[in-house]
């Protein structure tokens, strides 16, 4: 290994890791290697090592979740990348600062209050720092709405209205794996939309003030499957070797895909994890059907619906001032986690930006053409996180913990809201 790579160590080597490690390996071998694995699986482990292997990068070593300081410190990486679950962000977050190590971690950066102190002390006690990977903040469409709502193309922002659909495909893929608990994720409003929430603080550059929100489970689960009539014997606990599920358009059969069956099918005998759980049993604690009412520090005020059962993928945003309006759609193609080619990950079909200036004509935007996932947001984000010499941003999309709470806090307020019918000022909750 070249004396100049930054050392990475992996705690968590499911669907999400193998954005990062996969990258290294192909993309960045001149500035960056991967040093140690972490998991509670092993059979992952071996499979992220056949990935690094197959792409010319050496095995690396590997170590259980309760190995994770000897990780540290017979590898001594300089950052560690956390894909862990959720819930278990904040404890390999503030372990690695402990043992002297950055960090890159995976949205969300936690889910809730406690979990967000505990990272904001070590990084007060350590000195160290938290990246947060919001690569929705990268994609070109995303960073010209902040260009032009920075140059003051249609005044100072009043209001914005923001949908995002999650189609049947995607997600309903939430409702089959570990984020189906709201205990593993916070919900999708912790989840998914911290992405969304970000991305209206980024643009704004403010933060939330208070928060009202309503959602419901209506669509998946088992309860709203008998309302719709489907019969009892249509019902099944998971896909695999369920003869229901073969007529079943939600479930997700493992075994014929090469990639799920060896990173999940394979591995249960270790964890007893099931990935393919039907979107219509039980044990389901999330929403699928949102819907806020968000003001902000600067007087903004924001109405956010997510719909996780949509017949499209994508969102559509406006933003009304006072010069103007700005209007953006965007249709994203559809994927599973972990399900194939991850460039096909939020890869765009359409997308359109409309300026409209108060007594002027609509004006369509060009957006710069964006190359790879997720817009073209993730081939930015990976050469900023392992480049050589990334350039300056003058739009400062780096995300730091800072960042991360206030993404999540809009969410963290969402379900007290939820929960308690209230209006919830985000201050009461944590003040930043």
């Amino acid at each position: 290994m070249a004396s100049l790579q930054k050392r990475y160590a992996i705690v968590g080597t499911g669907g999400r890791a193998i954005f990062f490690y996969t990258a290294i390996a192909k993309d960045y071998a001149a500035t960056s290697c991967v040093v140690g694995l972490c998991d509670t699986n092993n059979t992952r482990m071996k499979y992220a090592n056949s990935k690094l292997e197959s792409m010319g990068h050496a095995a690396a070593p590997t170590f259980a979740a309760s190995e994770f300081d000897r990780m540290v410190a017979e590898t001594k990486p300089d950052e560690v990348i956390v894909t862990t679950i959720d819930r278990t962000h904040n404890i390999y977050i503030v372990r690695a600062m402990e043992l002297g190590c950055n960090v890159i971690t995976e949205k969300p950066m936690t889910i809730d209050v406690p979990r967000t102190l505990e990272i904001f002390n070590a990084v007060e006690r350590t000195g160290k720092q938290v990246r947060v990977t919001f690569n929705y903040r990268y994609a070109p469409h995303n960073t010209k709405v902040a260009e032009l709502l920075r140059s003051g193309a249609i005044g100072q922002v009043t209001s914005v209205h923001f949908e995002w659909m999650l189609n049947t495909n995607h997600g309903a893929d939430y409702f089959r794996r570990w984020h189906r608990d709201k205990r593993n994720s916070g919900g999708l409003l912790v989840h998914k939309s911290t992405h969304h929430f970000d991305l209206v603080n980024f643009w704004l550059k403010t933060r939330p003030s208070t928060v009202y929100a309503q959602g419901d489970l209506r669509f998946y689960g088992r309860e709203n499957a008998e309302r719709r009539g489907v019969p009892a014997s249509a019902m099944y606990t998971r896909a695999h070797n369920s003869e229901a599920a073969a007529k079943d358009p939600f479930a997700l059969h493992m075994a014929n895909n090469e990639q799920l069956k060896t990173m999940y099918l394979d591995a249960e005998h270790e964890d007893a994890y099931y990935r393919d759980q039907s979107v219509f049993s039980d044990g389901i604690s999330i929403e699928d059907t949102m819907n806020l009412l968000v003001r902000y520090r600067n007087g903004a005020v924001l109405t956010y619906s997510l719909t996780a059962y949509a017949p499209w993928e994508g969102f559509r945003v406006s933003f009304n001032g006072t010069g103007g309006r700005l209007e953006m759609e965007v249709v994203e193609n559809s994927y599973v986690n972990s399900g194939g080619d991850q460039a096909a990950e939020g890869s765009i079909e359409s997308r359109t930006l409309l300026l409209r200036p108060l007594l002027g004509k609509p004006q369509e935007i060009e957006i710069p053409a964006g190359v790879g996932a997720h817009g073209g947001g993730d081939t930015v984000l990976l050469n900023d996180l392992f480049g050589e010499k990334p350039e300056t941003d003058e739009y400062m999309r780096a995300a730091s913990h800072v960042d991360g709470a206030l993404s999540i806090l809009t969410g963290i307020a969402a379900n007290k809201s939820i929960a308690t019918g209230q209006v919830i000022n985000v201050d009461d909750i944590l003040k930043i």
